[in-house]
């Protein structure tokens, strides 16, 4: 099984096979704060304001651009929901692929150094 630090290591490619449901299983234990909703893993990351979901949307964009992989956000004051999925696989149907939990291994490290940050 890979862990969240094996996943941050990786980095994305190009994808046109997805993951079986027994893989995204497995990669959702390494990663317990996201869940399977419509195909998609989904994360709710929450903050005290919001200036503070905005820094953390910056903070994700770098990694999203570096990573072409962009997840669906919704931002509101107090919260940032994450939606990811690979469009690309199955034949352009879409489905989940391991671009979507590198990518969530990422950000969620950005979020763990921002609650840090806003403790200290």
């Amino acid at each position: 099984m890979s862990s969240a630090a094996d996943l941050r290591l990786q980095t994305c490619r190009p994808q046109t096979s997805a993951l079986s449901a027994a893989e995204v299983a497995t990669y959702l234990q390494a990663l317990p704060d996201w869940q399977l909703q419509d195909g998609k893993i989904v994360r709710v990351y929450t903050f005290q304001n919001y200036y503070r979901t905005l820094a953390f949307v910056n903070a994700i964009a770098y990694t999203i651009h570096t990573e072409d992989h962009h997840p669906e956000l919704v931002i509101t004051y107090k919260q940032c929901v994450v939606k990811y999925d690979t469009h690309s696989v199955n034949n352009g149907l879409g489905g989940l692929s391991l671009n979507d939990f590198i990518c969530a291994a990422k950000l969620d490290a950005i979020y763990a150094q921002s609650v840090a940050r806003t403790a200290s």
